[in-house]
């Protein structure tokens, strides 16, 4: 059994206890039974602070431009024309080959000229002495066998494979120029597409081969096709080669221009064919002129000539 005072002090602690319950529970009591209209409601502060809303300008939206289609011209020049070199046989002429897809049916659109494409589609021609400049630039050297004298310098319009007029030139012999103009009048009107015609450098006449080139020319300073020693008669500006190309010489199983093969079959006509416009051999013959496609050693469809050579 514990002391007497311990007991105490157990009796006194519980009672200290017992009383701060008691206490708490009044307090409790009076609080929940007191009325609400007694003094004030307690206020809620609210702290306000004020905001400034800004609108800001948008940019102005940018319109990306309408996207452009850049269309190849069908009549454009592959990038690679003129580009290969031929190997040079014995008689001076490439070794044959067989004609590129594009140019089976040629029809290209001519390299920038000498002059301005014309305002107009009017036929016009000048026919002068051949100017230094011009001269300069062309195939026509000391050792050629007529001197400059005997030429004459043409200024002439011809319509394209592209369906538009350009201006064309040529070095011929003064003697026929003025007919030769004639016969290229009426071309003109009949609207026979010539892919270029202008003035051939030295190099292009007597330089390498690229089995391509398809000019329209008259004097040339160069011998005779093929291997021959001779001067030809375009060193004389007393022929002329048309749409070499479409319409080209053949001898003993050679081609000139090398790479013109397809253009072999006569019966597969495309324009710059002469076959196509069998006018333009009458035109000739009318001024005393000859062509090369009726010739029976050899067939040369783009060549008239002066002297029946």
């Amino acid at each position: 059994m514990p002391p007497r005072h311990a007991l105490s002090a157990r009796r006194a602690t519980r009672a200290a206890l017992v009383a701060a319950v008691g206490a708490i529970a009044v307090a409790v009591s009076v609080a929940s039974c007191s009325p609400t209209t007694e003094g004030p409601a307690p206020r809620a502060t609210a702290t306000v602070t004020a905001t400034s809303t800004v609108t800001a300008t948008p940019e102005p939206s940018i319109v990306p431009e309408p996207a452009v289609t850049v269309t190849a011209s069908p009549f454009a020049r592959p990038a690679w024309l003129g580009a290969t070199v031929l190997e040079k046989q014995d008689n001076g002429l490439g070794e044959p080959g067989g004609t590129p897809a594009a140019l089976r049916d040629r029809r290209l659109e001519p390299r920038p000229g000498a002059y301005p494409d014309p305002e107009d589609d009017a036929w016009f021609a000048e026919v002068s002495d051949i100017p230094d400049d011009v001269l300069a630039r062309s195939s026509w050297r000391d050792e050629c066998p007529v001197p400059p004298e005997d030429l004459a310098y043409i200024v002439m319009p011809f319509w394209g494979f592209d369906m538009q007029a350009h201006t064309g030139e040529m070095i011929t012999s003064a003697e026929h120029a003025d007919a030769i103009v004639t016969v290229f009048e009426k071309m003109y009107e009949r609207r026979f597409p010539i892919e270029e015609m202008r003035v051939t450098t030295w190099n292009e006449v007597n330089g390498d081969h690229t089995g391509d080139q398809n000019v329209t020319i008259s004097f040339e300073c160069r011998k005779v096709t093929g291997g021959y020693d001779v001067w030809s008669e375009h060193a004389k500006g007393l022929a002329l080669d048309i749409n070499p190309f479409h319409n080209p010489w053949v001898r003993d199983g050679y081609v000139f221009p090398e790479l013109a093969r397809a253009y072999l079959d006569r019966s597969w006509l495309r324009p710059g064919m002469i076959e196509t416009q069998k006018r333009i051999v009458k035109d000739f013959a009318a001024i005393g002129w000859s062509w090369g496609g009726a010739w029976d050693d050899l067939d040369d469809w783009m060549h008239f000539s002066a002297s029946d050579l």
